[in-house]
């Protein structure tokens, strides 16, 4: 048995994986960011002794690093449920 999904059944399907692609795109670039600016804030917020920016710098790393492995696990994941969904 073949069974897959029909992307073709809804008009305009090609641009919603478009856009899709492109939310993905921004979510992964803004995590990279937030996780650069947060790195920079907690190093400088260390080195100055500032122990509560520096927490929160530190979470601001933790949380956009969350994000991204989110954002780039799920389009793994989906095209992983895609492929189970051919072999069953």
């Amino acid at each position: 048995m073949d069974v897959f999904p029909d992307f073709n059944g809804l008009s305009g399907i090609t641009e919603l994986k478009a856009i899709a692609g492109a939310l993905f795109m921004f979510v992964l670039v803004i995590a990279v960011l937030m996780v650069i600016v947060s790195a920079i804030a907690w190093a400088i917020a260390a080195a100055h002794g500032n122990h509560a920016t520096a927490a929160r710098g530190r979470t601001g790393v933790l949380v956009a690093l969350g994000a991204a492995v989110l954002a780039g696990a799920g389009v793994a994941w989906m095209n992983w449920l895609i492929s189970i969904g051919q072999q069953l």
